[in-house]
């Protein structure tokens, strides 16, 4: 790889002012990869439209050992040098996917066996759909945890789609407007927690 030598503010323009610790690469961009071109994923989730969420979202998930993660076009951003970033690499290591319909891929997973999981961010009943605490959940078959975005979550339709929502606790009585937690947070706790059962089992 030719390396090039430049004033600290041809990085800062190559990086458009954001942090670059001194190195920048240029590289072709990442797209998303189709689900057509998929093996059968065995985890996956999507929805986040903040780059540095999505990046974090990623690392923890590569970390943690999900198989797959699909994002929805409609709500996710692409996967841009700052997804990168904060993926910490992970990004360029990891295959992410995207679907035009979420509804329909949801639907056709559970139709051939999948548990589809949502999250909320509080423990309330979701139009009959049951709402337990991550740390009660088994996981004992082909698994798709659905993430929402953050601040307005998993729409009603998607929902619907879910047999569990999955719920993180909190650790004390929580003050109005600081209920919830960052998404890719809530990914990293949500994941381990599940993710931990696989080591435990061998699978």
């Amino acid at each position: 790889v030719p390396v090039l030598h430049v004033p600290a503010r041809a990085l800062d323009a190559l990086s458009r002012g954001r942090p670059h610790q001194g190195v920048c690469l240029e590289a072709a961009p990442l797209p998303f990869r189709s689900l057509r071109d998929a093996q059968e994923p065995e985890l996956g989730h999507g929805e986040s439209g903040d780059p540095m969420n999505l990046g974090a979202l990623l690392r923890a998930a590569y970390f943690l050992g999900v198989d797959r993660v699909v994002a929805t076009h409609s709500n996710s951003c692409p996967l841009t040098p700052i997804v990168s970033k904060a993926s910490a690499g992970a990004m360029e290591v990891f295959d992410v996917y995207s679907t035009d319909d979420l509804q329909g891929f949801l639907k056709a997973k559970s139709a051939e066996g999948w548990e589809v999981v949502g999250t909320v961010s509080r423990p309330e009943d979701v139009e009959g759909v049951p709402v337990i605490s991550c740390s009660e959940f088994q996981w004992d078959k082909p698994l798709i945890v659905v993430l929402g975005s953050e601040g307005e979550g998993l729409s009603l339709e998607t929902q619907l789609q879910c047999q569990q929502m999955l719920a993180i606790p909190p650790g004390r009585a929580l003050h109005p407007g600081i209920d919830s937690l960052n998404v890719s947070v809530a990914a990293g706790i949500l994941l381990h927690s599940i993710c931990s059962q696989k080591r435990r089992h061998g699978d």
